[in-house]
């Protein structure tokens, strides 16, 4: 197949051939005329392969240009005067820093030979080539005449078969329909009318060749159509008017704003480069401004922009293509400038002498205005005064403040002054900007503008004077009624005495004192107690009026302070305590209700002589101190009166409780004393228990005893001591004191006469012995009891007048011995006790002592040496049966 395109000079394209001889960003060859005219594509480089983003492409040939696309056109008409040219296209990435390089080489095209028969092959192979040929070109806006032609494609095979040619795409059969067509028997593509390129920067279009049968011995061809660019659209400003903002007095070289343009031509050609100038400036005096012709930056030139002289600038700036050439298209805009303020003008007072007057003792009143003038813009930083007074405030009578409005300064007396102190006032009053002073360029510092100020001050007749107008006065609490506390007087100013006035509180204040109308001695009214209601602030104001002989009033204050006073005792928390065998010292803390100088340190005295040898005291820290008794201290329970003494000297009495004890922990003591006197053994709770239900046992067998005997033939006579046999039943849970009565007989002697306990197989026997022979027998085997007589001296039964048989012992003792079971079942809770009558397991060894169970049916007389042995727990019940 083959390719033509048309003769016309600017499309002299048919014979370029584009090689890549070696790898991507080393070097392109391209095959080209000797003869280029300009703007003639060249050939088209891959930049993708080298750089994927270029933001710099340039060529080191001036003659040649490189779009984006990479096509490579000529600038200018060229003429290739050796075989080879060569030049570089040069690749830059600004963010990533890659730079890369292209070398191209132009290589003069040889002249073809004529084709002959036997080169067919040969010349059908190059040509097939070409049935995919260079992009055609057309020009936009062009004149025609139409159709123009701008492409012809063939096919080899048209020399063996009949070609038909056909097209479709857009320009073809899709919009912009009827643009292109292609000849059925040439494949001449023409163009029907002009192109607008801003529209239509190129097409695509798909050719057929076919046979007439419809058999297609051609691949179908993608062909591009580009639209070249025209100059026809002129550059154009992106706002109507550009406004920026520079300081006065900036520096030469300042940026002041940046003007855009665009152009709708195509880019990175001449069509699209554009240069800024400025065509005029308002007002027309020194150019103030430049233009940067190709980036459109604005910066200051004139070195001195005064705002008070010319406040804006309007700029008449142009743009035109074409690099800037005179034949180029160009667009005019608007800029303006304004001038920002500084404040480099210091502000000055109208007058440097002003007087005024004000009448003595009156306060926040306005007495004058003072004016000053700015050249700076009114109502900016640059121009807001900002008044002091420098000299004669030393007092700080005086104010001045600004007026936002008017921004004079306003004079204003904040202190009453007294004209007999001074009859006037000479002030020196200054003046700033609320924003810093900036030297202008070639100037001069300036100093501070001042003005002097008089007052007069008018004298008025005034009322009395407290002085200080502010008295404090400390009370100590608790301090009785009517103390003085101090003395609170007025003056008369003019006279500077007292005499005359009088005081009085007015009503609705804190009723803590009263001042006496006269003499203004000041005295309490109640008892002043920081602990108590309103007096809880610990202070309190009091204003106090002052009539002179006129019925002028002054007001003065009288601040009552309640300071802390040694009002309460010191007490130490806790008074109770528990000392073991151990005997640790016993911490004692005191507290005290009163601050300090009233409360810690405090100091411990024992105040009984006796305790004091027995206990001693030594110091812990400030508020506690260590209680330990002395070595031969016996076990009891102590009461210790104890002193403490605050650091003020006021005294507490504290009686201290100390239960010394002989135990391990205090818990094993529960209030009470454990002690023995010469064993050192204490009484536990189950041995107290065993006592009780020891003692309820004898009780009953007593009652038993007496029941059986008043109930026989021959009446017994007890004598009146028997009862001192007994045993005295005490409510003291704890040991008392010896007591030697010929009344109280020691168990042992009860059973001096006889008395003994006899145990044979399963058959018990318990006898208690009175008197000459009488006995109570209880015998528990076979399952019957009787009630007989026990063998005396030498064995011989002897029968007693006070038997019972076994039915008349037993309605006499169920209901009672009911009765103690059921009690003995309860405790102090009236609940249920788990020791009564049980059956239990043998669980090892018993004791000798035998069952202490409140309800034990088996007592023994005889064999009581195990009473020697007691372990310390039952000491005390032995002690307390047997009299030693």
């Amino acid at each position: 197949p083959r390719t033509m395109a048309p003769a016309a000079p600017r499309l002299v394209l048919g014979l370029l051939v584009l090689s890549l001889c070696c790898e991507a960003c080393k070097k392109v060859i391209f095959h080209v005329p000797s003869e280029l005219e300009a703007d003639t594509l060249v050939g088209r480089v891959d930049l993708k392969e080298c750089l994927q983003s270029a933001e710099f492409i340039s060529s080191s040939d001036g003659n040649f240009k490189v779009l984006e696309d990479g096509s490579v056109y000529t600038t200018s008409a060229l003429s290739l005067s050796a075989k080879k040219k060569t030049f570089t296209i040069l690749l830059k990435d600004i963010q990533e820093q890659v730079q890369k390089k292209i070398h191209v080489d132009l290589v003069q095209e040889e002249k073809k030979t004529p084709n002959t028969r036997h080169t067919r092959d040969t010349v059908l192979k190059r040509t097939k080539r070409r049935w995919g040929p260079i992009p055609s070109v057309m020009i936009e806006n062009s004149l025609g005449p139409f159709p123009l032609q701008i492409q012809q494609v063939q096919s080899d095979t048209a020399q063996n078969y009949t070609i038909y040619y056909s097209a479709s795409g857009p320009g073809i059969d899709q919009d912009p329909k009827g643009l292109f067509y292609i000849e059925r028997e040439t494949g001449n593509i023409f163009a029907t009318r002009a192109v607008d390129r801003e529209q239509y920067p190129s097409f695509q279009i798909v050719c057929f060749a076919t046979t007439p049968d419809g058999y297609s011995p051609e691949i179908p061809l993608v062909h591009t159509i580009r639209i070249e660019d025209d100059n026809d659209n002129a550059p154009y400003f992106t706002q109507d008017l550009f406004e920026f903002c520079v300081p006065e007095n900036s520096r030469p070289g300042v940026v002041v704003g940046k003007v855009i343009a665009e152009d709708r031509d195509e880019p990175y050609t001449l069509h699209t480069t554009l240069k800024y100038r400025i065509v005029s400036q308002t007002p027309p005096i020194t150019p103030a401004f430049s233009l940067h012709g190709d980036t459109g930056v604005i910066s200051v030139l004139l070195p001195q922009l005064d705002r008070e002289l010319v406040p804006s600038y309007t700029l008449l700036v142009e743009v035109r293509d074409m690099a800037g050439q005179p034949f180029g298209l160009c667009t005019t805009g608007t800029v303006v400038i304004k001038i920002e303020d500084t404040n480099d003008n210091a502000p000055s007072f109208k007058q440097l002498q002003y007087e005024t007057q004000v009448e003595e003792n009156r306060v926040n009143v306005e007495i004058l205005r003072v004016s000053v003038v700015d050249l700076d813009e009114p109502g900016s930083p640059g121009s807001g005064a900002v008044y002091e007074i420098i000299r004669g405030n030393d007092d700080q009578a005086f104010e001045i403040t600004t007026d936002k409005n008017t921004n004079d300064g306003i004079l204003c007396v904040v202190k009453g002054l007294d004209y007999e102190t001074a009859k006037q006032r000479i002030l020196v009053i200054g003046v700033n900007n609320e924003a810093p002073y900036m030297l202008a360029p070639h100037s001069q510092q300036l100093s501070q503008s001042t003005c002097s100020v008089t007052v007069h001050v008018r004298d008025v007749d005034e009322g009395p004077v407290f002085k200080p107008c502010l008295l404090r006065l400390d009370v100590k609490e608790c301090e009785d009624i009517g103390t003085a506390i101090g003395r609170y007087v007025a003056e008369d100013p003019e006279t500077g005495n007292s005499e005359g006035i009088r005081y009085r509180i007015p009503p609705g204040q804190c009723n803590w004192i009263n001042i006496d109308d006269k003499s203004g001695e000041v005295r309490t009214v109640r008892v002043l107690d920081r602990d108590i209601g309103e007096m809880r602030r610990g202070q309190c104001n009091v204003t106090v009026l002052a009539i002179d002989r006129n019925g002028k009033t002054g007001t003065g204050t009288i601040q009552v302070c309640i300071v802390p006073g040694n009002k309460n005792f010191p007490r130490i928390t806790q008074t109770d305590y528990v000392m073991c065998r151990d005997r640790k010292p016993i911490c004692l803390t005191a507290q005290d209700g009163d601050e300090a100088p009233y409360s810690a340190p405090f100091v411990y005295r024992i105040m009984d002589r006796r305790l004091a040898s027995m206990w001693k005291l030594t110091p812990h820290d400030d508020n506690s101190w260590y209680l330990s008794p002395k070595s031969d201290t016996p076990y009891g329970i102590y009461e210790i009166p104890v002193t403490v003494i605050d650091n003020g000297g006021k005294k507490g009495e504290n009686i201290v409780r100390v239960n010394l004890c002989d135990c391990v922990t205090p818990s094993e003591c529960d209030g009470r004393t454990r002690q023995l006197s010469g064993g050192n053994v204490t009484l536990g709770l189950w041995a107290i228990l065993a006592m009780i239900l020891g003692s309820l046992l004898l009780l009953l067998i007593l009652i038993t005893i007496c029941g059986c005997c008043g109930a026989g033939v021959v009446h017994r006579q007890v004598t009146d001591d028997c009862a001192n046999h007994n045993l005295i039943i005490s409510n003291t849970e704890a040991p008392g004191e010896e007591v030697m009565d010929h009344n109280i007989i020691p168990l042992q002697n009860t059973c001096d006469q006889g008395g003994y306990g006899v145990k044979t197989g399963e058959q018990q026997t318990f006898e208690m012995v009175k008197g000459k022979g009488h006995t109570l027998e209880s015998v528990k085997g076979g399952g019957h009891q009787t009630l007989g007589s026990v063998k005396e001296g030498g064995g011989q039964t002897m029968m007693d007048t006070c038997r019972y048989s076994y039915s008349e012992w037993h309605n006499f003792t169920h209901p009672r011995l009911g009765e103690k079971v059921h009690l003995c079942r309860q405790d102090e809770e009236q609940k249920h006790s788990e020791d009564y009558l049980l059956s239990y397991n043998y669980e090892g060894k018993g004791s000798l002592a035998g069952s202490v169970g409140c309800c034990s049916d088996q007592h023994e007389e005889e064999a009581l040496d195990f009473l020697d042995q007691l372990e310390p727990k039952f000491r005390t019940l032995a002690e307390t049966c047997i009299k030693r």
